[in-house]
């Protein structure tokens, strides 16, 4: 049973340490930035239907459609703090050698 407890306690302390809790409730709106993937079947257009206010401070990283399990899942947009100095240039679909790869958006110098 205590490994039970603990483990618990564990997943509610890193999903509160990574930002992913919300009113209580874990929250996919920040999921950690996806590595190149490359897959045979093009992503769908896009879904955002998310008015982006300006807010000073942060950023608005687009939503977008991820390769999991062998199908796109759309992740919602969602804000970020941003970085004094950074850019950050938004993640995108190319097509490479007949295959769609994902390139995730990145903090850059200015």
């Amino acid at each position: 049973m205590q490994l039970r407890n603990t483990f618990g306690a564990f997943v509610f302390a890193s999903l509160v340490a990574t930002g992913c809790m919300v009113d209580g409730q874990a929250s996919v709106e920040a999921p950690a930035p996806q590595a190149e993937v490359e897959v045979d079947v093009a992503p769908p257009p896009p879904v955002e239907t998310t008015v982006v206010v300006q807010r000073p401070g942060y950023i608005w990283i687009e939503g977008r459609h991820e390769w999991v399990g062998g199908r796109y899942v759309w992740r919602r947009g969602y804000y970020e703090h941003e970085r004094v100095g950074f850019v950050y240039e938004q993640g995108r679909w190319e097509q490479r050698r007949g295959r769609h790869v994902w390139i995730a958006g990145r903090w850059r110098h200015r």
